[in-house]
């Protein structure tokens, strides 16, 4: 790689945080800035395209330590590289969406700035060289996640989603706190200098990097945070589930994976959960009629998807996917946006209808998002979803994990066509609105649209990806499509029994998958059996044990009544007088002896 290369990276990483900080800052500034530093992003990737190389920049240590010295150092790879690109793009467009959409709100400039910066801390999770750094990446996008989803503070729903996603998120941070910390003891923070010990097993920070990646990517049992991240604004979604946040846990697997390649119970575990996520959130999105909870559980499965891959030592695969799914994640939310935006605020499907014929370029756009994330073949996520259940067939430890995935396949294909049923056809359920599809909402979403049709051909046609030639039946090569296909005629089937019956509220609050899979049990039942389980031993062990022992009524046994005392006469007053009389004449008559 060049010479050129360090300071371009330099340039990438610096260029919108110093746009931010001018005094002449506009909002529309910042969309030409990205569109610069995309262009600039596009230079080292290229050389990368033909060398393969791998760039490391690094300034003199900031501190010194009798272990480690800490310093500034960036990593250029195929990871960061392709990354680098691919969230500049989506953050590109997703800020020119963010223009119409936002464009009421009197602090658009604040929040251009905070979208901005959740760039910025991305970028520097995905080319940091050291755990010090990745760290500052890592709290970076959490605190500006917490920012974006309480954008609007007057709202409680807002406010408790973004507590939620934050203490949901702390728990991943102590695994990454405590993994960082065990490598500054025993090993080095250095990411170069701890890749190449692979051959070793490290049982205890895998752990906590497995903590870490469930807590950031919402996996089964942290996961119900994501879908209640829905209450900020859309494109704070489309950023939040494309390319940045969510996907930091699984690129930390991703780039640590030496780590994992010699531990096959972390390997199992990735297996496991990865799999349990994808088929629980897959149907936990079927029982939704929210736009964006349903895209927001379809990113949850997905990202099991990729943490299945990881399970099944595959890294290249799972970050194949997260680069396709990045783009059409982000035109799903855009679309969902736009649909949102011009039917003054209703995201329930079942008010929606008739789209299609009222907004025909943002519903084509949906029809294609939702196609590549069912898998539609020739179009993107054909090729990542294609490839990763072949790798499922050809091994032999994961039938399992091979079935469940096949079962959110059909699942997805069926939550992707109840969009398409209740929103784009049928008679309309809104009041006549005046559905505008200007320029600014149109350009974003035709660039995504566009990555999302021809971003897997593209990957295919790269040295980045070396195919191998796998032999397997006929049935086998199309058993991904036949799931696909099996989704579909399940929620025709769902829609036509539905469709008759009037819109109603959800009644069924109790359902497992209803309540976005397993929230019931962190938010409801845990609560209740402890706080339960606290006023039992509070009134019963200390109020009648150690009151009644100890306090009052305890002293009050340890003096004698006198009822006690007078009934233990047993009426021999006269014996007693008889003694005392003659004791006291005993007594005086002493002295006269």
């Amino acid at each position: 790689m060049d010479l050129a290369s360090p300071t371009i990276t330099l340039a990438i990483l610096l260029s919108p945080t110093l746009s931010i900080l001018s005094p002449q800052h506009k909002t529309i500034n910042m969309k030409y800035t990205l569109v610069i530093a995309l262009l600039a992003s596009m230079i080292p990737l290229i050389s990368l395209l033909h060398t393969n190389n791998e760039f490391t920049i690094s300034i003199f240590p900031l501190i010194f330590t009798q272990t480690e010295n800490i310093d500034i150092s960036f990593t250029l790879d195929s990871l960061s590289l392709v990354f680098i690109s691919m969230a500049l793009f989506i953050t590109w467009s997703i800020t020119e969406f963010s223009i119409w959409y936002m464009a009421s709100d009197p602090n658009i400039d604040k929040f251009i700035k905070y979208l901005t910066l959740f760039l910025v801390a991305m970028i520097i999770i995905v080319t940091a060289n050291n755990m010090y750094q990745l760290f500052i990446g890592w709290e970076g996008v959490g605190i500006m996640s917490f920012l974006l989803i309480n954008w609007w503070g007057m709202r409680s729903n807002a406010n408790t989603a973004a507590l939620q996603a934050i203490v949901y998120n702390r728990i991943g941070d102590i695994g990454l706190i405590f993994t960082s910390t065990w490598l500054l003891t025993f090993s080095s923070i250095n990411l170069q200098e701890l890749l190449i010990q692979q051959e070793f097993y490290y049982a205890i920070p895998s752990m906590g990097l497995m903590m870490a990646a469930m807590g950031k990517s919402a996996q089964s049992g942290l996961h119900p945070w994501l879908p209640m991240a829905m209450e900020g604004p859309t494109p704070v979604s489309a950023l939040l589930h494309s390319s940045t946040m969510v996907v930091a846990g699984v690129f930390l697997l991703i780039r640590l994976h030496p780590l994992l390649i010699n531990n096959p119970p972390m390997k199992s575990a990735c297996l496991i959960i990865g799999a349990t996520t994808t088929m629980f959130a897959a149907a936990a999105a079927t029982t939704q009629h929210d736009i964006k909870k349903i895209i927001a559980l379809s990113t949850t499965s997905q990202l099991g998807l990729m943490m299945t891959m990881l399970g099944l030592n595959q890294p290249t695969l799972a970050f194949l996917h997260m680069t396709i799914h990045s783009f059409f994640k982000a035109l799903l939310f855009l679309c969902s946006g736009s649909f949102i935006h011009n039917l003054n605020n209703q995201q329930d499907m079942r008010m929606m209808g008739n789209l299609l014929k009222t907004m025909p370029m943002t519903s084509s756009f949906t029809i294609i998002a939702s196609l590549s994330l069912m898998g539609m073949p020739f179009l993107s996520g054909f090729y990542s979803k294609d490839l990763m259940i072949e790798s499922m067939v050809n091994s032999y430890i994961n039938s399992w994990a091979l079935i469940i995935t096949l079962v959110a396949t059909a699942l997805s294909a069926s939550y992707s066509m109840q969009i398409f049923f209740f929103i784009l056809t049928g008679p309309p359920l809104t009041p006549p609105l005046y559905h505008k599809e200007s320029k600014t909402t149109i350009f974003p979403l035709t660039r995504l649209t566009f990555m999302s049709i021809f971003m897997g051909y593209m990957t295919k046609l790269t040295t980045l990806q070396t195919p191998m030639t796998v032999t397997m039946p006929t049935m086998t090569k199309l058993t991904a499509l036949t799931m696909m296909i099996t989704g579909v005629i399940m929620s025709k089937d769902f829609f036509l029994i539905h469709t008759p019956m009037p819109p109603q509220k959800l009644q069924t609050l109790s359902l497992f998958f209803n309540q976005l899979a397993f929230f019931n049990i962190p938010h409801r039942a845990i609560p209740y059996k402890v706080l339960k389980s606290s006023q039992h031993l509070s009134t019963e062990l200390m109020d009648l044990w150690s009151l009644e022992n100890y306090g009052p009524k305890g002293l009050s046994t340890t003096f004698t009544q006198l009822i006690l005392l007078s009934t233990q006469q047993k009426t021999m007053i006269k014996n007693y007088m008889t003694t005392f009389s003659l004791t006291l004449l005993i007594l005086l008559a002493l002295p006269l002896f």
